[in-house]
């Protein structure tokens, strides 16, 4: 066993934590050790979750060594002056008249004087204790993932002090190229700290990885030495079923699972579902449109006020693994992305869960997203536009003549790339 290597995972987010941000590090922590490496974690010993998902506890490696120090956060205080305060550790903002002037405040507050975030204050210690850790342990790799991006301040300085050690930055989600960056009131000074920093962090890790392949060129334009890792599916969660026939459900059924705002509405789809009822009888009988999660109130009155009103079923918010089966028992999945050119890198970790079933998959976003890129590799389905009304129209009817006939086959064939365990392997890889 002496003969793997030690990884030492420097980590905001673990379990008990929920959401997106925790899965990623935790699925490389699991299926390391049978590529050779042995994980360790460095994680906060107080941290403020906006988040708790006991269930990705099972996850957690047996004998896994996890190392905690406490941690200071100026949010307990922010959170004492103001209660809304708590979404902004999720990322989420009140934007434009819905701010409050202490919103406003606080947004200020937050960009300038915490750069690049709130955690900043857990930079020196972790450094001091790591760097004595370092020189007591044999580690072969140092890992930060961000956001929070002030963890990637702690694998610079380590790297500063200690310039053979190996050092990856992570990046979950862009640092200034995020879409609320722009949010952050910030000031001048303030803006140019944040893109120095970045690029301190681009130009001195010796790789940097990306969720996207559009995040990954636009950190080597920067000056990273860039490649992207996709998020995944694990196979552990659920069970693909290999080219079978779907036609089992008695209605052709197209399922929304999540979260649908506003800024994502796919209009064009509504429209040509619209059509598609009010022009072929044999499609309005035999259609269904789902949705299982939470869908604003504005997009379901449109939806319901339209020829679609007697084939929609609402489920509303279901736990993750009924959503599993949800997407399971259904023909074809919606995913939509912001419409926006500067959108196309982001890549929903819910596209892999929709991969896993086998189900065919249509997708609305900008021009030449990744989401697309992703599609015609697996062959899972297709993306379009949100102008594309003809030719989305011609796709559903498509997949709604194979249901009807019994040939609408499940494929997962080609999405083993995006299993967790294969991306582990890739990572792997670039380790060595």
């Amino acid at each position: 066993m002496n003969s793997q290597k030690k990884i030492l995972i420097i980590t905001y987010y673990w379990p008990p934590a929920g959401g997106p941000g925790v899965q990623r590090w935790l699925k490389f922590a699991k299926y390391l050790p049978e590529f050779g490496w042995e994980p360790v974690i460095y994680t906060p010993e107080n941290p403020s979750y906006p988040l708790l998902d006991e269930s990705l506890m099972k996850d957690v490696p047996e004998n896994i060594e996890i190392i905690k120090t406490k941690i200071w956060e100026p949010y307990q205080l922010a959170e004492k002056l103001n209660k809304s305060n708590k979404k902004f550790k999720a990322g989420q903002f009140d934007v434009g008249k819905n701010q409050s002037w202490k919103s406003k405040l606080s947004i200020w507050v937050r960009g300038n004087f915490f750069i690049p975030d709130a955690r900043v204050f857990w930079v020196k210690p972790s450094v001091k204790f790591l760097e004595q850790y370092l020189k007591e342990n044999k580690i072969d790799v140092v890992v930060t993932s961000g956001p929070p991006h002030s963890l990637h301040l702690i694998g610079l300085h380590l790297k500063n002090k200690l310039p053979s050690l190996k050092w990856i930055a992570d990046f979950r989600d862009p640092w200034t190229e995020i879409s609320y960056y722009k949010h952050l009131k910030l000031t001048k000074s303030s803006d140019k700290k944040h893109r120095q920093l970045e690029s301190d962090v681009f130009r001195n890790a010796d790789i940097t990885l990306a969720t996207s392949y559009t995040d990954a060129e636009n950190f080597r334009k920067n000056g990273a030495n860039a490649v992207c890792i996709t998020n995944g599916f694990d196979e552990t969660d659920s069970n693909p079923q290999t080219l079978k026939p779907s036609n089992s459900q008695s209605q052709f059924t197209l399922s929304y699972i999540g979260v649908l705002e506003q800024l994502r509405n796919p209009e064009t789809l509504w429209r040509a579902l619209d059509n598609l009822i009010k022009t072929n009888s044999d499609f309005a009988e035999n259609f269904t449109l789902k949705f299982a999660g939470r869908i604003d109130e504005k997009i379901l009155n449109s939806i319901e006020n339209s020829g679609l009103k007697n084939n929609i079923l609402n489920l509303g918010y279901v736990s993750h693994d009924k959503a599993i089966g949800e997407m399971q028992s259904s023909d074809m999945l919606l995913i939509t992305n912001f419409p926006n050119e500067s959108s196309k890198g982001i890549i929903p970790g819910k596209i892999f869960e929709y991969l896993a079933t086998g189900k065919q998959i249509i997708s609305f976003g900008p021009d030449n997203a990744d989401v697309a890129k992703i599609l015609n590799e697996t062959k899972a389905g297709k993306h379009f536009s949100y102008s594309d009304f003809e030719s989305v129209k011609s796709f559903i009817l498509e997949k709604f003549e194979l249901w009807k006939n019994g040939t609408l086959l499940e494929n997962t064939q080609n999405i083993e790339q995006f299993s967790r365990k294969n991306l582990t392997k890739k990572l792997a890889e670039i380790l060595n």
